[in-house]
């Protein structure tokens, strides 16, 4: 049964990061009937798009083109999107965009959140995309913060895999088997065709992932060794009342 209060909001730099980093966990989370929201805070029109600047395309024309594909790559994962078209390379934080995503959590209410390392040396539009999603989170969660809606709970923030996770101080502390969903991520991988070269990158990082999830499980829970898999971190501490 799905659970009806379940949400998932995916804080997303650029137009594309969400669906090579947390498309197997975004697909998972909506066959379980729960919904998930994107909110992309660019379209990665400077810094992302290079085959559509090579092709001569305007940068008005290249935010049409990664709009169209990361609502087709949502759309594949079963999730809403919304762009708030903030800019990148550089991604500047304000007290706008930042009110507007604590506005957005009000609404979603989540009860789980994705988004990237806060460490990255190759990319600063990536921390600073994780740095607003932690602080509008604290800020949702203040009585009172002028906004509408009712004040946030404490959802979990998941930090999802960075391009290169060494130089990022990313270390797996979640394995997410994403076996049955990954036709659905690679459907929405090849949504993305201004990063082709970026398909056969991440489903590689799958299977390796994946043997990792079959390794660190043990053999006594069944998984085969074609198992595919994606990594994350946790911000906070996981609370239970079982060690397992």
């Amino acid at each position: 049964m799905a659970d009806t209060k379940a949400s998932t909001l995916v804080v997303s730099a650029h137009a594309a990061d969400f669906v090579w980093r947390a498309g197997g966990a975004i697909a998972l989370a909506a066959e379980r009937g729960e919904k998930v929201h994107i909110v992309c805070l660019s379209y990665g029109e400077r810094g992302e798009s290079a085959s559509a600047w090579r092709a001569g395309k305007t940068l008005d024309e290249i935010k049409a083109l990664r709009r169209s594909e990361a609502e087709a790559a949502a759309e594949a994962l079963g999730a809403g999107i919304e762009f708030l078209d903030s800019g990148d390379y550089p991604l500047r934080p304000t007290a706008e965009l930042l009110d507007t995503l604590v506005r957005i959590y009000r609404t979603t209410q989540p009860t789980v959140v994705l988004t990237h390392m806060r460490a990255d040396p190759y990319n600063y539009d990536h921390p600073v995309a994780a740095h607003l999603a932690i602080e509008a989170r604290i800020n949702a969660q203040a009585a009172g913060y002028p906004a509408p809606g009712a004040p946030l709970g404490a959802p979990p923030v998941f930090f999802f895999e960075p391009h290169q996770p060494e130089q990022c101080d990313f270390k797996p502390e979640v394995l997410l088997d994403i076996t049955s969903v990954f036709d659905r991520k690679r459907k929405a991988m090849e949504c993305m065709v201004a990063q082709r070269h970026m398909w056969d990158y991440y489903t590689d990082l799958a299977r390796r992932r994946g043997v990792q999830l079959a390794r660190n499980a043990g053999p006594n829970m069944g998984f085969p060794t074609t198992v595919l898999a994606e990594a994350y971190a946790r911000l906070y501490p996981q609370v239970t009342d079982t060690l397992r």
